[in-house]
């Protein structure tokens, strides 16, 4: 059914059944004085063959990543992704399935969630997972708040080498709980230092955080931080905005991280305007019972066949509301399932190939501009320019080319500095006119 009609007697009938004369009388307990007056400025009503012709010329103006070379990364990437994921999630049984309370009618999703859960301990070298969450920026700030909870503590250091959008959704989800967030300045060197974190730890600190590859895509020294986490005492909490960096790094896990989040965007997932996306979150065996959103366990029936079921389930659905860890409901499952049969199909050999492939075509694109820093990195450098970023990026866009990100946006005092990521579906040619178009 397309549409749900309302004629002008039921809406009179429906107000007279609730008790009211007028559909503005539902809104008296909103004070005059901050509701809107006047008419929208809005355009008039169009039937529907107008309306479609004139959203189809509006769709055209869009332009899809894959239309063009691309070269702008900043937490989300152009991959390729096999023709075998959209058909496979297409199918009736995982498009539209919803949250699984009834096991026994549920098992293909909750086996999808399980075989996810499973990716990403492999993928992080953590012990538990759960069943995803919303994006990699929520992830992280429920990973704040989680370790607040389990270390009994009100403060958060933060290296300000993190996605700057990660560090604000952070933000929006702690200034309201009397948890203080702490800044380092080491975005000045392009990657953060151990040192400059500590020097911001106090009694009242319940984790360290950093993002490897960082924002200015270096891979950070996770082995000195994590040793100067557990010297003070203090949890440390590893995000990886750039899921394809695991096929080719080390995992957080191997340098003693206590929680890990990620975006699994990179895994399958198109460019989509932001989202939808899928969220990475996982942790150690003794911090799960603090672990935000829902966790798919693997059991056996009375009759001993091999089962799935919820468990852990510590959200306000399930158990008293000040006793939840999370709110989540609808933790993006068609996403993450997204990125299981990706990972499946991609398999541990043609993952690494993949990042290996992204890795050394950015070391060639980085090897013919001027970089700002020279530490180890992955997929993604920061540039020096003749002229500012955005100046660039207008003169790429005449030329068919998507720039990359200006960082002036949220470092000021990088004057013309642009971000540019590489992936394997960099092609040569299109660095040979990026570096004409830009004159390094």
């Amino acid at each position: 059914m397309r549409y749900i009609p309302l004629t002008p007697n039921e809406k009179t009938a429906m107000l007279a059944a609730i008790g009211v004369a007028s559909v503005d009388d539902l809104f008296t307990a909103i004070p005059a004085d901050v509701r809107f007056k006047g008419e929208l400025n809005l355009p008039a009503p169009m039937g529907e063959q107008p309306l479609m012709a004139h959203l189809k010329e509006l769709a055209r103006q869009n332009r899809p990543a894959t239309s063009a070379a691309t070269f702008l990364g900043a937490g989300a990437y152009n991959h390729f992704i096999p023709s075998a994921v959209d058909q496979l999630i297409s199918r009736s049984e995982f498009y539209t399935s919803y949250t699984p309370y009834q096991p026994e009618i549920s098992q293909g999703t909750l086996q999808a969630i399980y075989e996810w859960q499973s990716y990403v301990c492999s993928l992080f070298n953590m012990e538990v997972a759960n069943a995803s969450m919303y994006d990699g920026a929520s992830a992280l700030a429920e990973a704040a708040l989680m370790a607040c909870r389990t270390a009994r503590k009100e403060e958060i250091v933060m290296s300000n080498c993190i996605h700057p959008r990660w560090r604000q959704v952070t933000r929006s989800y702690t200034e309201n709980r009397g948890i203080t967030l702490k800044d380092t300045a080491d975005h000045i060197t392009g990657r953060s230092e151990a040192a400059s974190l500590e020097k911001l730890i106090t009694g009242d600190t319940a984790a360290v955080v950093v993002q490897s590859p960082n924002f200015f895509g270096n891979v950070e020294d996770l082995k000195a931080i994590g040793e100067m986490c557990r010297a003070k005492k203090v949890l440390f909490i590893v995000a990886v905005a750039e899921a394809a960096s695991l096929g080719f790094l080390a995992p957080p896990g191997d340098f003693g991280a206590d929680i890990v989040v990620g975006e699994g965007q990179s895994l399958g997932i198109p460019l989509s305007f932001g989202g939808p996306y899928a969220g990475m979150f996982a942790t150690r065996e003794k911090h799960m019972r603090q672990m935000p959103g829902r966790l798919c366990g693997r059991t056996v029936d009375r009759d001993g066949r091999p089962g799935f079921v919820l468990t852990l389930s510590a959200r306000e659905q399930h158990i008293r509301r000040e006793k939840a860890t999370s709110n989540i409901c609808s933790n993006q499952a068609l996403c993450a399932l997204t990125a299981t049969i990706y990972l499946t199909l991609m398999g541990r050999q043609g993952f690494a190939d993949m990042a290996k492939n992204c890795y050394y075509a950015a070391a060639e694109l980085r090897r013919r501009m001027r970089p700002v820093h020279r530490h180890p990195f992955f997929n993604e450098m920061l540039v020096e320019l003749n002229r500012p970023a955005a100046d660039v990026n207008r003169r790429l866009a005449e030329q068919g080319i998507i720039g990359g990100y200006d960082v002036s946006r949220d470092y000021p005092e990088m004057t013309n500095k642009m971000l540019l990521a590489v992936t394997e579906l960099t092609a040569k040619r299109d660095m040979d006119r990026l570096i004409e178009a830009v004159g390094a």
